[in-house]
């Protein structure tokens, strides 16, 4: 069964906009974890706008299932992620006024970057996925630097969904087989929510992980976040 990891940072959001410590992003994180949730992600950037850098630190000796670190591994970011050790790093190439992520990484423009700081932290025993477009020549970049997962940007995919989610799931089934054939298991992320999840799923049944924050933190609003956190397990089972 594919991996649910909940993104936090909209939690941290919430609280940073009144000040003070309400909600608790640390009692959120536990509480995933006791809801169902097999992972935590965080994406701190580097004005700390949502997810501070204190956050992660603090949240690495609380959590019991796999912790992973989303960030353009600038000095700083990386500095932290070898600081605190997650279980996972995902490398994501966003500008620091980005709103969201919104692209994946030219593996082959930037692979001797890639490779060097893949190789950084591997040598601390973290496991590193890069975050890429379902495109098979990135893919097979992402391969040659030493990484051991991709993670798929599916706001494509998203965005298709209801107009030919055929159409639109295409380009990552090739993107996630290709990977498989290199060697390198497969995440997701960005823009999945109880609509499109199942039938993404169902298509790449190899999928390892989902990383699902926004839509998963909305939904928990009307269904609270228990249910929710359940709702986006059940869109993971494949009968």
């Amino acid at each position: 069964m594919t991996k649910l990891s909940v993104n936090i940072n909209k939690v941290a959001t919430l609280r940073n906009a009144r000040g003070g410590n309400m909600p608790d992003v640390l009692k959120c994180a536990s509480d995933c974890e006791r809801f169902g949730a097999e992972g935590i992600t965080v994406h701190p950037r580097p004005d700390e706008r949502h997810i501070r850098y204190s956050d992660v630190r603090e949240l690495k000796p609380l959590l019991t299932t796999e912790f992973n670190i989303e960030g353009n591994p600038i000095e700083k970011f990386t500095e932290l992620v070898l600081e605190v050790v997650p279980a996972q790093v995902t490398l994501v190439p966003d500008a620091p006024d980005a709103v969201t992520s919104n692209n994946g990484w030219d593996t082959i423009k930037n692979g001797d970057f890639l490779r060097t700081i893949s190789k950084r932290f591997k040598e601390k025993g973290i496991r590193v996925s890069i975050f890429v477009n379902p495109d098979i020549d990135m893919i097979k970049g992402a391969a040659d630097t030493g990484c051991d997962r991709v993670e798929l940007y599916t706001e494509s995919y998203a965005k298709g969904y209801f107009e030919n989610r055929e159409m639109a799931i295409e380009p990552f089934i090739r993107a996630a087989e290709t990977a498989r054939e290199c060697g390198l298991a497969v995440n997701a992320g960005h823009d999945l929510n109880l609509d499109n999840l199942k039938y993404f799923s169902e298509n790449i049944p190899f999928l390892s992980e989902v990383s699902i924050g926004h839509a998963l933190i909305c939904d928990a609003l009307y269904l609270g976040l228990e249910n929710a956190i359940q709702a986006y397990r059940r869109e993971l089972i494949n009968f």
